[in-house]
């Protein structure tokens, strides 16, 4: 076979994946049925493909998935998030988006954990969500992905915080699905390690491949970051040869000019984001059933149980929200009550040291013969009088 006939072959096979999946994305908007308002804009063909490939192009899943983040954005409203809703939180450059892209036109959203300033978990993710609806809104066309540098300068343990992380899954892989490209995770520590064990089993297979470790003093592992970025634009921080550092005031100033513009995306007349095509080559050859479909994840096999924990958490998430319960209160519940169990044992411990002390010092004394001592000071033993042990 020529090698023009085996290329054009693979052009068909291509051709006719590419009109599979297209089919599954009219399933899918079937399935969803008539559309109004921003649901409407929101379910572009791009859009439905991005939870399709996320559930590996199963129509009743991806729609399933698709009608939760309907929900969730009808009643969370993130694209109406606003600066002054979240300032507070940003302050410090914890998260922001960076005013440049990588070489495939990707937005970047910066994170420095050790920049935290608050403990409010929910107020946090509020405040990671605008930066992502301000990434996509300022995507080029034609991509549709955000990358994430996480600098982990400063880095504690105090910062660590399964709660936050796993808040932060939810939203990233239930609502935001295929949007993250890679994360980049810059000089973790050590002893981060034993917690991204923990942490990844969160995070779905296809996020957790996402993510990438980096280390200013690895050649090998550096290399990614001339790969993504441009080095003139890349902060120093990260490796790169820009000076520039985050500066509030000059962030603020961008994010409100973002806010402008936030309103005129989601409205009607906004035919780019209704039309939002699917592209085949931005997430790679994704395949899909009727003999193509991936092979299912462990993770798709138990999605079912998955989903339905998930539910009953969301409920108990919605009462605890009428208790405005923190992180820190939970922590400090839940390392509460280990310090009460280590009392509980301590004091077991410590009732039954008194009990085998008290047993024997009563043994010793019935075992024991009793001296008693006459007036002129010499000491005979209770057999010698015949008395018993008790006797004067």
């Amino acid at each position: 076979m020529s090698s023009g006939s085996g290329a054009d072959n693979g052009h068909a096979k291509e051709a006719a994946l590419y009109e599979q999946q297209l089919s599954k994305i009219a399933e899918v908007r079937a399935a969803l049925g008539k559309l109004s308002g921003k649901s409407a804009l929101y379910c572009s063909d791009g859009s439905i493909a991005r939870y399709l490939i996320a559930r590996n192009w199963d129509v009743k899943k991806a729609t399933k998935m698709l009608m939760k983040t309907l929900k969730w954005r009808s009643e969370y409203k993130p694209d109406e998030i606003r600066w002054d809703d979240i300032s507070d939180e940003a302050v410090t450059g914890k998260n922001y988006r960076c005013d440049y892209f990588d070489k495939s036109g990707r937005s970047i959203l910066v994170m420095r954990p050790s920049c935290q300033n608050t403990k409010n978990a929910k107020g946090q993710v509020r405040n990671l969500v605008y930066c992502m609806e301000h990434a996509i809104l300022n995507l080029p066309p034609g991509q549709d992905q955000m990358v994430w540098l996480i600098d982990f300068a400063g880095f504690g343990m105090s910062h660590l915080s399964l709660h936050v992380t796993k808040l932060t899954a939810d939203v990233l892989q239930g609502h935001y699905p295929e949007r993250l490209g890679v994360a980049i995770l810059y000089n973790a520590p050590r002893f981060f390690e034993s917690f991204w064990k923990i942490a990844s089993l969160i995070l779905e297979p296809k996020t957790r491949n996402k993510v990438k470790f980096v280390y200013s003093d690895d050649p090998e592992s550096s290399k990614i970051m001339e790969d993504l970025f441009n080095m003139d634009e890349l902060e120093c921080a990260f490796g790169g040869r820009s000076q520039a550092s985050f500066n509030i005031t000059d962030y603020a100033a961008r994010m409100r000019e973002d806010d402008n513009k936030m309103p005129l995306f989601w409205s009607p007349e906004n035919s780019a984001l209704a039309s939002e095509p699917y592209l085949m080559k931005n997430h790679g050859s994704q395949q899909c059933s009727s003999g193509l479909k991936t092979e299912e994840t462990a993770l798709d096999k138990i999605e079912e149980k998955t989903e339905n924990v998930s539910e009953k958490s969301e409920e108990v998430d919605s009462t605890s929200e009428e208790t405005e319960e923190t992180e820190d209160a939970s922590e400090e519940r839940g390392q509460t009550e280990i310090l009460s169990e280590k009392r509980r044992e301590t004091e077991a411990d410590s009732v039954k040291d008194e009990t085998e002390t008290r047993s024997e010092k009563k043994e010793e004394t019935e075992s024991s013969t009793v001296k008693l001592t006459t007036s002129s000071g010499e000491g005979i033993t209770s057999s010698d009088k015949g008395g018993s042990s008790s006797d004067p």
